[in-house]
């Protein structure tokens, strides 16, 4: 069970993250409510897998808090929380090695999906806050699909099971499930046959 350490200053944020987290049974849950708190408690755990800093608490300093993070536990995944930071915070964050950025305004589904991918090896990058000059499609049906559920809706066309893909992508097959289940849940369709056949039309790839 993967041991995810919560911090936020705000009592209410953090506690009910935490309460949503621990009632699912999928993670052990510990919080901190500053930066200091964060990494005190992790030197005196066997290990932390994960780690939710949110941006504006005390200790942060801005993304000198998550630099500080990376350096101390480089093997620990750590995700930047905000509920106001901009895309140019975001790709800074990006930039500087966190392994996913979550908007506080994400929904609790999303935000178990987010974390999930990052705990499996993948980033988890909100589609609003990546780069308005790279597009991962022109078709507006598909423009909310980021660039790793392209490549994964890609081989569905191909008809690929999830083990093929997972092989062919070079990630975990548990990693394919939840960008298949993300990119249907996108695009409005309740089979992956029905995600295929609405790409071949589009003639997207």
């Amino acid at each position: 069970m993967p041991n995810i350490l919560i911090a936020d200053d705000h009592d209410l944020v953090r506690d009910t993250i935490a309460a949503y987290l621990n009632a699912r049974d999928e993670f052990a849950t510990f919080t901190a409510s500053d930066l200091g708190g964060a990494l005190k408690q992790m030197t005196g755990m066997d290990g932390i897998d994960l780690i939710i800093l949110d941006y504006n608490m005390p200790g942060m300093n801005g993304l000198k808090g998550l630099e500080e993070t990376r350096k101390a536990y480089p093997a620990t995944k750590v995700i930047l929380m905000s509920g106001v930071a901009n895309r140019e915070t975001a790709n800074g964050a990006m930039a500087r090695g966190a392994d996913g950025f979550i908007p506080k305004s994400l929904t609790a589904g999303a935000m178990i999906n987010a974390i999930n991918l990052v705990l499996s090896g993948e980033r988890y990058f909100p589609f609003e806050f990546s780069d308005p000059e790279l597009p991962v499609s022109d078709k507006p049906e598909f423009v909310s699909l980021t660039s790793r559920e392209m490549q994964t809706l890609e081989q569905l066309c191909i008809g690929l099971t999830n083990k093929e893909i997972a092989r062919a992508l070079g990630i975990q097959e548990v990693t394919v499930k939840l960008h298949v289940k993300n990119l249907l849940a996108k695009l409005g369709v309740s089979n992956r046959t029905q995600a295929a056949l609405m790409a071949k039309q589009a003639q997207v790839f």
